[in-house]
This record gives structure tokens, sequence and C-alpha cells, in this order.
């Protein structure tokens, strides 16, 4: 079953397509798989120029083409729509999910647009059901000069560009109202598992602790390396390599896809936490609850398993029987 583009997916193909990004850098930059990226160019691209109204009024107008088979009256189709979108999971996410955990039941599985429209057709909840639809708007990216003494990201092992192994971590900070704090965040490059910190200061030493506390929570063998941006807040990260016995490395000045896997997270962390909360009223447990819903929510990346069946090794069930 083919994942669905929205038109603020699409808007964001644009800009990087506009911006010089190979297709790879673009599913690794909106979170899609690879060959989406390259079907939707080779779909909805004219004369090698991609427009993002034109391709989304091509996509809609080969739907709207289709025979329409609405499927969401089964019970079993009903409960999980309802029960993974209450998780914050995404209409794509659970046509996926249905169909990786349904293999021999395709007439309880459904696309993301009939899971778009069943949120349209419900009346006076419907309101209620698109608040949990994500809203993936970027802010844009200041370069910053390079204030962190640490390995070069030219220099990190062959196994860690490759994605080879669990444990390798992208770190950033995502702020909120001035003097307020924020969330450290970490994601694992292979599995997309994301830890949550909440922060009230961007000190250097502070961001060190919170760190170096949280990774010796993980097991030696899911904690290799971690990967930042130049910002004067990660200056004592390299005492993660003493401290916790991670390899330490930096992303060269302004350039974001360097770290494309924790930026597409911090993304994920605005639907909850948007641009100018005051993170004074957050808590701890909010911040875990966010993180616990972001690691059990399919991954079109991941073949629809979830970032923590990945980095566990484990199988869960989402889908209501």
């Amino acid at each position: 079953m083919a994942s669905h583009l929205t038109s603020v997916d699409r808007d964001r193909i644009a800009q990087l397509v506009a911006s010089g990004r190979s297709p790879d850098e673009i599913a690794e930059a909106i979170g899609r798989s690879p060959s989406t990226i390259y079907r939707e160019l080779k779909r909805n691209a004219n004369d090698g120029e991609y427009l993002s109204c034109q391709a989304q009024g091509q996509a809609e107008r080969r739907r709207s083409e289709r025979p329409l088979a609405f499927k969401c009256d089964r019970p079993a189709v009903d409960r999980t729509i309802r029960k993974l979108l209450s998780k914050s999971c995404s209409p794509d996410q659970i046509a996926q999910r249905m169909e990786y955990e349904r293999p021999d039941r395709p007439e309880d599985c459904v696309s993301a647009s009939t899971i778009y429209r069943w949120i349209n057709q419900q009346g006076e909840d419907r309101d209620y059901w698109s608040e949990y639809l994500r809203n993936r708007g970027r802010r844009p990216y200041k370069a910053r000069k390079k204030t962190s003494a640490g390995a070069p990201i030219a220099e990190r092992p062959q196994v860690v560009e490759e994605r080879g192994r669990i444990g390798d971590f992208e770190g950033d900070l995502v702020l909120g109202k001035q003097g307020t704090g924020g969330l450290q965040t970490l994601v694992d490059r292979k599995s997309r598992y994301a830890i949550l910190m909440k922060v009230v200061r961007k000190e250097a030493a502070y961001v060190y602790r919170k760190t170096r506390d949280r990774l010796k929570g993980l097991p030696a063998d899911k904690r290799h390396s971690v990967t930042y941006d130049n910002g004067g807040e990660f200056a004592k990260c390299p005492g993660l390599e003493e401290g916790v016995g991670v390899e330490v490395y930096y992303a060269e000045p302004g350039c974001p896809y360097q770290r494309g896997t924790n930026e597409n997270t911090n993304g994920l962390v605005r639907q909850f936490f948007p641009k100018g909360t005051d993170f004074q009223t957050v808590t701890h447990a909010e911040a875990r609850e966010v993180e616990n819903l972001l690691n059990h929510r399919p991954r079109a990346i991941l073949g629809y398993r979830t970032p923590h069946e990945v980095f566990h090794g484990v199988q869960t069930e989402l889908c209501c029987n």
C-alpha cells in the first residue's frame, strides 16, 4: 500500500528540491522512504520542475479517479483508527501499520486518504480528531559559530554513517518561550528511538550532566556515539567520552542536514510543544509521555515498525483485533 503525501509534505519537498537536495536527502529530512520521494518526483514533476501546488493537484485528481471503497465502518478498522489517532499516529502510519500487522486481512486495512475521509465524516467530532493530526512546520535554521571542541563529523566511523548499529545518536535542543528552557533531544540514527529531557537552561555544564545521567541508564551496547551541532550549550559534551564511554562528534556549521534524523525528530516534537511553549509549565512526566508516544508510533522508514521495537529488538501489537 503506497504512502500518501500531504500538501505540507509537498511544500517541503519543493523547498528541498529548489535547494538542490537529492531524493535521498529529502526522504531523510521529512521522514519518508526514498522510494516515496523518487516516485513522487517521477509522477508529479513537469519538465524537470517540481511545484507543490501542481503536484498536489495532480495527486488529488488521480485519487478522485479511483473507485472508492470505504471500509471504515468495519468494527476492526474503526477501533484501530480511534486507538492509534489517540496516540498521535498519523493516518499514513496507521494505514501502513494495519498492513504490517494484517497481511492476510486486507479487508481490515485502509489507506491514509481513507482515514482522512473518516475524520472529515465525524460530524461534531471532526475537530476533536483533527487535533491529533501533525503540524509539520519547520522553523528556519540559523547558522551559529562553532563554540564546541570535539571531533568533526568527518571522523565518524563508517558504521555510524551507514546506520549499521543501535546506539549512535544525534542531539539538539528544542527551546520554548525565551527564558523558560526547553527539551534536549537525542535520537538513535538506526531505530529513530527518541530520548527527551526537560532542561531549564542552556548552560553547557548543565546540559552535559543531563545527557550523561540519561545515557548512563542505557545498556553499554546501546550507547556508542552522539553527534551535535555547534551550539555553545554542547561545549562540555566531549566529557561524555570519559563520563559515559560514548564518542562525541560535531556537525559542520550551517549544515543541519548532517543531523537530518534529529532535525526531523525535532519537528515531530513541535507537534506537542509548538514554538513559544512556556516550558516552565511542562513537567518531566509530560516530556516522558511525549517520548513514549513518539517511540511507539510506526514509522515508514522502519517498515512500519516502531522505534521502540527496533531499538529494543521486540515485537508489540498496536492494532485492535
